[in-house]
């Protein structure tokens, strides 16, 4: 019966809890030809203040990041609560801040967890590592109370990191993973699987809404669906396997033509991933049929193009998800067009791919651990 009312897209407000989740743009592309870009890194404090907007449950933290684009969200950790920004990211498994006690560079610039200010800290002598396509952390595992929004995991196991490397210039404090148990590093209980087994949510999903614009609104929501945030029906889509959040594509093509994928291939969903990744050549074929040519790390298109430049479809079981120009193609901060089609850093024998945000913005995205299934709709 609980699923006849999810799947009948009644969202009670009691039921979902949601986090607003701010887009975070380039800040060289704000500031860039006002020369107060060194203005601001020298006077904004590492620690973003909050503002809150008073009858709604919307609480967005001024953020700021020189290079990238980011969702991130709130949460607290400890007693009494201390503050983190976090990605909500699909890939790992694993919860982590930074401890008061790094002393890597990256660390220096985030908010860190002062462990001796918490009376509920518990700490362990137990360490990892986690190797991300950007980064990598090592630390410690500790015990602590977790809040995000109303959810309340009391003694939750997460990573204190102790160093960190590549995240100098990324203008979040950690990172939330809300992959299956079997993929996190540290051994310990994801904070959703915590939270379902203890019945603190009513249904076991989350889902993801991201703003395509400058707009706030973005959220994830844990809990039930909000059906005010997509358009139609959602689509659902079975995982490979019950181990992650990997679909089977069917097929990629453009102009009705196979462009890859052409004998089925594994897409990783993922809300921590900025562009569409896939195997070199395949990404390769795909930046000379739309003409984009290569500028560094990134591979560039005449802006005007995005105009004429065809759809690209990801068709995954049996049904087509187009994205088209204006979602593949941005703006860097110089007013030159790029492509988000990126080569996979980690190389399989099969066929994979990522659908990152540049996807999940066109397509609202419902994870659902109970049937272990990704339902997707267009997002309004």
């Amino acid at each position: 019966m609980k699923w006849l009312v999810l799947l009948g897209l009644v969202a009670f407000s009691e039921c979902i809890v949601k986090i607003p989740l701010r887009r975070v743009k380039t800040m060289r592309k704000t500031l860039s030809g006002k020369n107060m870009l060194n203005n601001f890194l020298k006077e904004d404090p590492y620690r973003l203040s909050e503002i809150s907007f008073r009858g709604s449950n919307l609480t967005i933290h001024p953020l700021r990041n020189i290079r990238d684009i980011f969702y991130v969200g709130n949460i607290t950790i400890g007693t009494p609560p201390q503050e983190f920004q976090v990605i909500f990211d699909t890939g790992p498994s694993d919860l982590w801040v930074p401890s008061i006690d790094c002393n890597s560079t990256s660390c220096a610039t985030h908010v860190r967890f002062r462990h001796l200010q918490s009376s509920t800290f518990r700490p362990t002598n137990k360490t990892f590592t986690i190797i991300y396509g950007s980064g990598r952390m090592k630390g410690v595992v500790a015990y602590d109370t977790v809040r995000i929004g109303d959810l309340v995991s009391t003694d939750q196991p997460f990573g204190l990191s102790m160093e960190e490397y590549g995240f100098a210039h990324k203008r979040f404090d950690g990172i939330l993973g809300l992959n299956y148990r079997n993929l996190s590093w540290s051994k310990t209980l994801p904070i959703f699987d915590k939270l379902k087994n203890e019945g603190a949510i009513s249904e076991p999903v989350f889902a993801f809404y991201l703003s395509k614009d400058k707009r706030e609104g973005s959220v994830v929501m844990f809990g039930g669906v909000d059906h005010h945030y997509y358009k139609g029906e959602l689509k659902w889509v079975p995982l490979i396997r019950a181990v992650d959040w990997s679909v089977h594509v069917d097929r990629i093509t453009m102009k009705r033509e196979v462009i890859a994928c052409s004998e089925g291939c594994a897409a990783l969903v993922d809300t921590g991933s900025s562009n569409i990744q896939g195997p070199g050549r395949l990404i390769d074929n795909i930046q000379k049929l739309i003409g984009a040519t290569p500028r560094g790390s990134k591979y560039y298109v005449s802006c005007s193009a995005v105009n004429i430049l065809p759809s690209i479809i990801f068709t995954i079981n049996g049904v087509n998800y187009p994205v088209p120009a204006r979602a593949y193609i941005l703006k860097d901060s110089r007013g030159h067009c790029y492509t988000t089609f990126k080569e996979k850093r980690v190389r399989r024998s099969a066929e994979s791919w990522v659908l990152g945000e540049v996807f999940l913005r066109l397509y609202f995205s419902v994870f659902d651990r109970g049937n272990d299934r990704i339902g997707l709709a267009r997002a309004v």
